[in-house]
């Protein structure tokens, strides 16, 4: 699991079939090992700037899209309702 904050939506006219449908977002990690953008799969109405935990469980992901070939890893696992504590501690302070 890590941090992220949603920068934007994923939109693509050509995809995996077990992703028709599904809501995608860009998220930024927080505090992470690698600051690349990842595509999440979200069910949990997260938007651009909210601070989500996203969680990488593959299995997870494709059981969402019922799929077991879906390309999917990474969804929101929640939406921080506090995102300056989350914040403060990730910084340190």
């Amino acid at each position: 699991m890590i941090l992220g904050r949603v920068v934007g939506h994923g939109v693509s006219t050509v995809k995996h079939r077990s992703l028709c449908g599904a809501r995608m977002l860009v998220v930024e990690p927080i505090g992470a090992a690698s600051n690349d953008p990842i595509l999440a799969l979200d069910e949990l109405g997260a938007g651009s700037g909210d601070v989500v935990v996203l969680s990488s469980d593959g299995i997870y992901t494709r059981q969402m899209v019922h799929d077991d070939t879906s390309p999917a890893r990474w969804w929101v696992m929640c939406l921080c309702d506090q995102p300056e504590r989350v914040m403060a501690g990730v910084n340190g302070r």
